[in-house]
């Protein structure tokens, strides 16, 4: 794999500007969370092993490079099997538009069925899509399509390599495959709402093959560690992590953080940082959400709404405050900051994905009671760590009967999952 992806690079500096053969250019989804990583790179990987040289495959992450440092699980899992983050290839280092300009593109889509809009002059482009989330793309008889609403795009990626080349399968591209599986699937625990028996049967059958693979749940808990470890970064980047934008009368940026406000209100400069965030990304106001735990793992809820327009961030704290489906069950807190409204929330089952209609709400209420109009549809810039956990778990409709180490892996999912 290592091998594979160093003369990738090297054919792309090299051969990009000259005639040749085609770049079969293998492109995961926006938000480039774990799945989509590895399912670019595997499939890249089994086709430079099977293809018969009329394209050279490339595996292209759909982020900037400069963003890998927001996606901590994926660095976590390149590392543990010995890749070096250095090796991949990112969306600001290969100019798509060009090589289909000269006729040198061939795109395959894993991890979603659909272009985004600003990418819609790629269509032509497109060869195959292998996906595992709702299909929206229309049949087409030149591009063939695998969309099957498994729990891991990887599982499919493993379907056709065990199906057409199982020999180029090694430790470190099951390991990979695994992690990706293992991570989506909820450590393929059926209460979960996420496992399907597609996805078992491939985990298995590299688990056999492959017996030194990590134990499942030491690999997921690994895994959920880094994707939630902050640590390293700075404000900007935190805000970044796992945000999602809507714009209306206001446009307002929604970010999840895995601290305590108390911990986060103690960075240096923090409300300088904020302005600056907001200006430097164009939002009227921004909303904080936290997830953390008690020493005895119960889960934690808080909520802040910042904005330097004072008549901005009361109006939008009172609907908050005042919102009744859901209940978001707030009790204001102290905070230094003068700029920031804080509170307790209640309601620990109130994820972002519950927020995200009330915020949708207010906006329409101030904008005269009337629907969003053109270009007042929620944003995916920048765009996000995803992934489809929530909507089939247990939590998503109602506190389950689990234990509360289970509610903490739901609730730390349900946070993780929102978009």
């Amino acid at each position: 794999m290592e091998a594979f992806m160093r003369s990738s690079e090297r054919t792309l500096e090299a051969d990009v500007d000259r005639p040749g053969p085609p770049f079969h250019v293998v492109l995961g989804n926006e938000a480039c969370d774990v799945d989509s990583m590895v399912s670019a790179l595997a499939f890249s990987y089994f086709l430079f092993k099977t293809a018969h040289g009329d394209t050279v495959p490339l595996p292209l992450l759909n982020i900037r490079r400069s963003e890998l440092v927001l996606r901590s699980d994926n660095v976590f899992l390149l590392r543990q099997v010995g890749l070096s983050p250095e090796l991949l290839l990112f969306r600001d280092q290969v100019d798509l538009r060009a090589l289909r300009r000269a006729g040198r593109l061939r795109l395959t889509l894993v991890d979603h069925n659909v272009l985004p809009s600003s990418d819609c002059d790629l269509e032509d482009a497109v060869v195959e899509v292998i996906d595992h989330h709702h299909q929206e793309r229309e049949s087409n008889p030149t591009c063939p399509v695998t969309v099957e609403t498994v729990g891991s795009c990887a599982t499919l990626v493993t379907e056709r390599i065990l199906q057409k080349a199982p020999e180029i399968l090694d430790q470190q591209l099951a390991q990979l495959l695994y992690g990706a599986m293992v991570l989506d699937c909820v450590n393929m625990d059926p209460a979960a709402g996420k496992v399907t028996p597609k996805d078992s049967q491939y985990a298995e059958a590299l688990e056999r093959r492959f017996p030194t693979l990590p134990p499942r749940g030491a690999l997921f808990q690994s895994l959920q560690n880094a994707k939630f470890d902050v640590s390293d970064l700075n404000t900007e980047q935190m805000l970044l992590k796992d945000m999602k934008a809507v714009s209306g009368s206001l446009n307002v940026a929604i970010s999840v953080l895995y601290i305590t406000l108390e911990e986060f209100f103690k960075r240096a400069d923090l409300e300088a940082e904020l302005c600056s965030f907001c200006q430097k990304f164009g939002f009227d106001l921004l909303i904080l959400m936290t997830i953390s735990f008690t020493e005895s793992r119960e889960p934690i809820r808080e909520l802040a709404v910042f904005s330097q327009s004072s008549t901005c961030r009361e109006q939008v704290s009172q609907y908050l405050e005042q919102s009744c489906s859901p209940a978001l069950d707030l009790c204001p807190t102290s905070t230094p900051l003068p700029h920031v409204s804080a509170y307790h929330q209640g309601n620990r089952l109130a994820s972002r994905k519950k927020l995200l209609p009330l915020v949708k709400a207010c906006l329409r209420e101030q904008h005269g009671g009337g629907a969003l109009g053109p270009g007042e549809e929620e944003s995916d810039v920048p765009p996000t760590p995803m992934n489809s956990l929530v909507e089939g778990c247990p939590l998503n409709e109602g506190l389950p009967q689990i234990s509360v180490q289970d509610l903490q892996e739901k609730v730390s999912k349900l946070e993780a999952a929102d978009l």
